[in-house]
């Protein structure tokens, strides 16, 4: 047998009779090689692996208890076909998109053991057989190329765990010059599009000795430390602190870091903006998206047909109608959607904005202008249909979003394609990032009203920017803020102890019959076993909720004994135990059986889904909440159902999924629950602020139990600091304001 032991490591050599299974999407591979003597069964990720291939496979032998011995193999080593036999089998297997048996057999006899080198770098000879045109060959030679590029990449890279996919979104970016591209700057696989780590460049540039003084590299770090901050929210940062945390990164002297930035700015790579004295850095999608909000925004406030008016008789109308008395800032609000082309209206719970909504939507359907619905994620435009009565669909739906070949998020309705919308209602307004809101504004024509609906009070958007809060903030606009709580919502406590927090007063728990209560308890252990408790038995037993699918868990932080990832353990233990008998899958210690609930972490808009009544499509979006039906452990698929849609993972996958019994306040958003657990111990100082501990008190709909030391509750709600977000949109409408007043005066 061809078998070589070196280090530990068994290396095989031979010949591949028969794919016999392929994951697509991981290049998950089980493989008939026949060696000197036998056939053995190899598995693996074994990406373009073909019949026909000759390869040498490293690994070791292992015993699976239902398919008996397998070589498994860690990587493998294609080697070129020693003769035309075996040029043959390789090109009829199917292993190059265009070519078939028949064509293979002409394309062999004609060119024997040179046809591989042809087929690479001499493909316009191959157009000189019968049945292959010019365009052809070059379709041929490329798909050849592509797969030898990816390996070639994935051998480079697999030391530092980059998957297939992504090796495949390399290739993408750089083509065939991709793996002498990264050894010349391994700090290009940080750009907008990789969005690899940081540290993984740095891990190649060491191995490869790149000089750590090299502009590229400093330059690289400045722009990564920008991109990063997206996620904390930020379009923008001080220039000094930008350097600050720069420097620290790169460990090079101000000086170094000034100079660099500086080359960025005056190549266009970074935005600067000059505020009150303070220079701030933008990366230039961000400075743009911002800039034109502000600029469509003031033009909307301008263009809009002032003649449409919605009368005081017309309003009394609805009054009847819905069977309802109107207070006196709803129906300000209402007569304010017609008159302006925008308007921002907000308020806490159990203040009619839903009733005042539905009002004006009926108004506008009287005047035969059917109003757009739409909010930023699923579960709010879901929760937004059953409030109104009307489909209301996700932003990403309603803009029709796809993907181009390079794998990168475009929008079918825009400015040369906008909505044929007379009026557009954006439910949970808060949660829009500068760079969706963007993209809708561009999709509208100038003719649209616009009515932001929101609570101001809740946490900013997971995304990049403080769209609402911006707005509001700018006082540009009308802005309608409701502050009655109506009779019914204030009997409950969740709603009243939400309208004291935001006033900064003293929480009431008094009432042991209420919906809202508070259990003290003084280490974070009991803390973490009373949260256990009542998820997996107290609550269940009193209230008859599902223990998984009725309660929610939210924690200001994913740390220490009542962060999530501690809860999470604790809960799936007590709830969806590991028996034996459930299939299971494992990604960086985190297991998921059948069963779990779960949470997708980011935005994927091409993860395909299948609906109910067996529409398909594609996106899943950052905060859904899913439960695991099955699990392929085999082909490392897992298929998560999403409300009425089915979603399939494979394994390099999992990264975008986590456990989801216990989640962030901050991925909460936009979501409702029937009963909250909200352990209130050890909160870091820097999350103790009072639009956190609101956003968390109203995702409850029934019952709300806080755990903890509510001495944590009272500071937190004392706190007004609101989330502090570096941003340009607020600055950006002000002087737009002040130019376009400049030029009608003028």
């Amino acid at each position: 047998m061809a078998e070589e032991v070196t280090a530990g490591v068994t290396n095989i050599s031979g010949t591949v009779e028969r794919i016999t299974y392929r994951n697509q999407s991981n290049s998950y591979t089980v493989a008939e090689v026949k060696l000197p003597g036998e056939t053995v069964t190899v598995v693996g990720m074994l990406p373009f692996l073909t019949e026909g291939d000759c390869a040498v496979f490293y690994g070791e032998y292992t015993v699976h208890p239902t398919y008996g011995r397998q070589f498994k193999a860690e990587s493998f080593e294609r080697k070129t076909p020693e003769n035309a036999a075996a040029v043959l089998r390789y090109l009829s297997s199917g292993a190059i998109r265009g070519v078939g048996p028949a064509t293979a057999q002409r394309i062999v006899e004609k060119f024997g053991t040179d046809t591989l080198e042809i087929i690479q770098n001499r493909p316009q000879e191959l157009a000189s057989i019968k049945g292959i045109s010019l365009s052809k060959a070059k379709a041929i030679s490329e798909e050849y190329n592509k797969q030898y590029g990816v390996r070639d990449i994935m051998l480079m890279l697999s030391k530092y765990n980059v998957t297939p996919d992504r090796c495949l979104n390399i290739f993408k970016h750089f083509g065939a010059q991709s793996v002498d591209t990264i050894k010349k700057n391994p700090y290009v696989l940080c750009e907008e599009g990789l969005d690899f780590r940081f540290e993984t460049a740095e891990d190649i540039a060491a191995d490869i000795d790149f000089d750590k003084q090299s502009e590229l590299r400093i330059t690289a770090g400045l722009e990564y430390v920008l991109r990063k901050n997206l996620l904390n929210g930020h379009t923008c940062l001080p220039r000094t602190k930008l350097l600050e945390v720069a420097c620290r990164l790169l460990e090079c002297s101000p000086d170094t870091a000034e100079n660099a930035c500086d080359r960025l700015i005056e190549c266009f790579r970074i935005k600067e903006k000059n505020v009150m004295g303070v220079e701030y850095l933008s990366i230039p999608a961000y400075y743009s998206a911002e800039e034109h909000i502000a600029a469509r925004l003031l033009a909307v406030k301008r263009y809009i047909d002032r003649s449409i008016t919605a009368d005081a008789l017309e309003i009394d109308n609805v009054e009847r109608q819905l069977g309802i008395k109107f207070e006196e800032l709803q129906r300000k609000a209402i007569t304010e959607a017609f008159e302006s082309g925008i308007l921002v209206l907000t308020g806490g719970p159990g203040t009619g904005k839903t009733t005042t909504l539905n009002a004006i939507i009926k108004l506008f359907e009287n005047r035969g202008l059917e109003p757009e619905l739409a909010a930023p994620t699923g579960r709010a435009a879901k929760r937004m249909t059953e409030l109104t009565g009307r489909e209301a669909k996700t932003i990403h739906r309603l803009l029709e979003v796809e993907w181009t070949d390079g794998d990168r998020q475009q929008f079918s309705r825009n400015e040369k394609n906008p909505l044929s919308s007379e009026v557009i209602i954006i439910d949970e307004a808060s949660m829009i990032d500068a760079l969706l809101f963007d993209n809708l504004l561009k999709a509208l024509r100038l003719s649209c009203r616009i009515i932001l609906v929101g609570d101001s009070d809740q946490l900013p958007s997971i995304g990049a920017g403080n769209v609402l809060g911006d707005i509001l903030a700018s006082d540009m606009f009308p802005s309608i803020r409701l502050n009655k709580v109506f009779r019914q919502a204030s009997k409950s406590m969740i709603i009243t102890n939400a309208h004291a927090i935001i006033n900064g007063e003293p929480p009431d728990f008094s009432n042991k019959n209420s919906d809202c209560f508070f259990l003290k308890r003084t280490s974070r252990a009991d803390v973490s076993r009373t949260v256990t408790e009542l998820v997996s038995e107290r609550l269940p037993a009193a209230y008859n909720f599902d223990p998984i699918r009725d309660i929610q868990v939210l924690c200001p932080s994913r740390l220490l004994d009542t962060g999530t990832v501690n809860l999470n353990n604790m809960l799936q233990t007590v709830l969806n135990p590991d028996t034996g008998r459930k299939a299971q899958l494992s990604y960086k210690g985190i297991y998921f059986r059948v069963g779990d609930k779960v949470m997708q972490t980011k935005n994927n808009y091409d993860l395909q889904y299948k609906r109910d009544g067996g529409e398909y499509g594609t996106g899943v979006f950052n905060g859904d909440v899913g439960y695991i039906t099955d699990i392929d452990k085999r082909g490392g698929i897992m298929t998560v159902r999403f409300d009425d849609r089915t979603v399939t993972y494979f394994s390099e996958d999992l990264s975008q999924l986590e456990p989801a019994y216990a989640v962030t306040v901050h991925k909460s958003q936009g979501s409702e629950y029937d009963c909250v657990v909200l352990p209130l111990y050890d909160v870091p100082t820097r999350l103790r602020y009072r639009n956190l501990l609101y956003t968390a008190v109203t995702r409850a709909k029934k019952l709300l139990v806080a755990v903890g030391d509510e001495g944590i509750w009272l500071e937190m709600a004392a706190n007004d600091r609101k989330t502090l977000r570096y941003t340009f949109l607020k600055q950006f409408l002000k002087e737009a304001d002040v130019y376009a007043a400049g030029n009608i005066g003028s």
